[in-house]
């Protein structure tokens, strides 16, 4: 299915009350969850490119198989904290954690 531009400016807030449900409904949570699933696996995507591994390469690492790193990637499993840090520092990465000027 091709969807179009129609140069419309949205409020995306009311887009996804009107298609998931307001914020806390568990429609909403679910899509939220999948939505952060999906972001974090790209993030973990590009990092890993980036790095110039592939993923048996992080999984060996990491004591893990491939298909594993695969289903991060494509939003399927979000890793554990633990796993997490493991994967970025086999990718000779690190995580730099820092308080938020805005708050949530």
């Amino acid at each position: 299915m091709e969807h179009k531009n129609d140069h419309q400016i949205r409020d995306y807030d009311a887009v996804l009350d009107a298609k998931y449900g307001a914020p806390g409904t568990p429609e909403r949570r679910q899509f939220e969850a999948e939505a952060d699933a999906f972001y974090s696996g790209q993030i973990l995507r590009d990092a890993r490119r980036e790095a110039g591994m592939t993923q048996a390469e992080v999984a060996e690492k990491i004591g893990a198989n491939k298909s594993y790193i695969s289903r991060i990637e494509n939003g399927l499993v979000i890793p554990s904290a633990a796993s997490f840090f493991r994967i970025v520092s086999a990718m000779g990465m690190s995580v730099q954690i820092t308080k938020s000027v805005v708050s949530i």
